[in-house]
């Protein structure tokens, strides 16, 4: 067992993943019977947890080989390039050297980059700089996707990322690629709601209805609790059903923070105790000093109209419409065409987020310490 079975990171076991079960259903469903996928959700809601328990299935591992690309931090599509390859052979390494070497001698583009170890098993040793021809080191990828000595399933994670590409046309670069490759299905992640949905919905767009579209809610309170007290119990501790729905509740059941916070009420348990509702402020303190440092380094960071937006619309908790002449006056902001562009420039940073109620913070613990100021 793990010290600490309320797994922030990664995908550890069946077991440590609370239920999903629907979900995985549809997903592998979609995937088996040839069709490409498009998953939207909020972050931090468990769009790559569910993506890496669908791919530990059994059937999915013995019929496929499953690769995650998680696309968040590239910039161009060099970038994105480099981190497929990368992302690729790191994920044949624990099958052996004959998967790997069939994926090297794909890339011919790259292969005075891919330096061997002392076993003769090849390790990336790509740069950004060194794909010299992008386009024909995509070639590459996809022919070896199309010869893979089994059918493969791709994940993209944050999808929406290609957007803000340098380059013009990437998706219909992509959306041919993928078009024409019969022997891979792929999952387009993305928490971006508005951009995932032009992207597959419009009819202007290269990708308008080439995929199943599906999207995940919140884990069910009933389910999460009977996860949570079921984890408990098999360490010799138990916590109380009302302390599992406060947590739930504060954070409307995105599970990345409801599962920092039982990480955090377990570690604060001793074995034959209980946890109850009157330690989750004592919990949310302590998370919140262990990151005080870093929030007041991105706050001192920012500009001094986003600092004022952000403190403005945490103050909200929620804004509809931020260039509004009301709420430009109630916060004694510069003006709309300033928060605009403030604006702007909190959800390239990822402070702002939009959902389908408004704009808010996008770090519900950074916005409660906000509150603490």
């Amino acid at each position: 067992m793990t010290e600490n079975p309320f797994v922030l990171r990664g995908y550890v076991a069946d077991k440590y993943f609370c239920d999903r079960e629907q979900e995985t259903v549809d997903l592998r469903n979609e995937l088996r019977n040839g069709n490409n996928v498009t998953l939207i959700a909020p972050r931090r809601i468990g769009k790559t947890g569910l993506l890496l328990h669908l791919f530990h299935q059994e059937e999915i591992q013995r019929d496929y080989h499953t690769f995650l690309i998680d696309i968040y931090s590239t910039k161009n599509l060099e970038e994105m390039i480099q981190l497929m390859g990368k992302s690729i052979l790191m994920t044949l390494k624990p099958k052996g050297r004959k998967a790997m070497e069939h994926f090297v001698n794909s890339l011919q583009s790259l292969r005075p980059y891919i330096t061997f170890d002392v076993t003769g098993n090849p390790t990336w040793g790509v740069e950004v700089g060194n794909i010299q021809t992008p386009l024909a080191t995509l070639d590459e990828i996809f022919s070896y996707l199309e010869t893979a000595d089994k059918p493969s399933i791709v994940a993209i994670d944050e999808f929406q990322t290609i957007n803000s590409y340098s380059e013009q046309n990437v998706e219909a670069l992509l959306r041919t690629h993928i078009q024409h490759c019969h022997h891979a299905n792929f999952v387009f992640s993305g928490s971006h709601r508005t951009l995932m949905s032009e992207m597959f919905l419009s009819t202007a767009r290269p990708f308008y209805q080439s995929t199943s579209i599906k999207s995940i809610k919140p884990i069910p309170l009933e389910k999460y609790t009977d996860f949570a007290q079921r984890l408990f119990k098999e360490y010799d501790k138990h916590i109380d059903a009302e302390a599992v729905a406060e947590v739930y509740r504060r954070f409307e059941g995105i599970t990345w923070y409801v599962q920092r916070l039982m990480n955090k009420l377990f570690s604060m348990t001793e074995r034959r105790s209980t946890a109850g509702v009157d330690m989750i402020e004592t919990a949310l303190a302590d998370i919140i000093d262990e990151s005080s440092f870093a929030y007041q380094s991105l706050l001192f960071q920012l500009p001094p109209k986003q600092k004022e937006l952000v403190v403005a619309i945490n103050k909200e908790g929620k804004v509809a419409s931020p260039h509004s002449s009301a709420f430009v006056r109630r916060y004694g902001l510069s003006s709309a065409s300033s928060v605009q562009g403030a604006l702007k420039g909190l959800m390239e940073k990822d402070f702002i987020t939009q959902g389908e109620d408004g704009y808010e913070l996008y770090d519900k613990f950074f916005a409660l310490w906000l509150n603490r100021m």
